[in-house]
């Protein structure tokens, strides 16, 4: 199982999460590419560490919204948002390769993901922006989204994630973040559902579960005590006999 986090999310003198001691834990990192989070040296310096630690470099790619940190959906057309996803993907491989290491995965960010995950057209176009720099490269993704459907028609391998820390609709959505509960910090239930989620599938916010088997799970970098939430995961799925491994080389 892999257990992947959102990563190098400061930007100039704003610092955010605790890179250095995830990248410790985690086997795959999702990196800023600068459009909502990230700048030139972040960017140098997370793909540095993860290099340097052998966790594999996934290219966290967004809307272009700083101020909002990529949680606001925006009104972009396809062909835009293909030549965004490209431009992201190309400036993060670049400090990757610098660090010794490469791309090997992408993954969007916040209100693109969501949106994404619903839109056909904005689906599309995250596929389009990937094949063009790599068509190698898998994409992470919700399970049963437009993103994976639209990635399996374009031939690109596509990765099932879940969020140890996000709550579920009863349709398989993770809840708005604008609603209590939507974000989970209580580290052993956050534990307890990593385990579930890798072995039995996803609850909802409902109690029903989702027949889901995620290839990677999510432990949001920016949630408050993320690094204790990422150590008890990772201490759950191995006391559970779950080895950890990154879904890409």
């Amino acid at each position: 199982m892999d257990l992947n986090s959102d990563l190098g999310e400061g930007f100039g003198a704003w610092k955010m999460g605790d890179d250095e001691a995830m990248l410790d834990i985690v086997t795959s990192a999702n990196i800023a590419c600068g459009f909502h989070a990230g700048d030139p040296s972040v960017m140098r310096r997370v793909c540095e560490l993860a290099a340097g630690r052998g966790v594999a470099i996934g290219a966290h790619v967004g809307y272009r919204d700083l101020a909002g940190f990529g949680r606001r959906a925006l009104d972009i057309a396809p062909d835009e948002l293909a030549d965004e996803v490209l431009y992201q993907i190309g400036a993060l491989d670049a400090f990757a390769r610098a660090a010794g290491s490469r791309v090997t995965y992408v993954k969007p960010h916040g209100a693109l993901y969501n949106t994404a995950a619903v839109s056909t057209e904005q689906a599309a176009a995250i596929v389009e922006g990937l094949r063009r720099y790599d068509p190698a490269l898998a994409l992470l993704c919700l399970p049963d989204s437009e993103m994976q459907r639209e990635a399996e028609k374009a031939g690109v391998v596509a990765y099932a994630e879940a969020f140890a820390d996000r709550a579920y609709t009863a349709d398989g959505k993770l809840v708005s973040r604008k609603q209590p509960g939507a974000v989970l910090h209580d580290a052993d239930l956050v534990a307890e559902r990593a385990v579930g989620m890798a072995t039995g599938g996803i609850v909802t916010e409902a109690g029903t579960k989702l027949d889901v088997r995620p290839d990677s799970l999510c432990v949001h970098g920016d949630t408050p005590g993320a690094v204790e939430l990422a150590r008890r995961i990772e201490a759950a799925l191995t006391e559970a006999g779950i080895q950890l491994g990154a879904f890409t080389g």
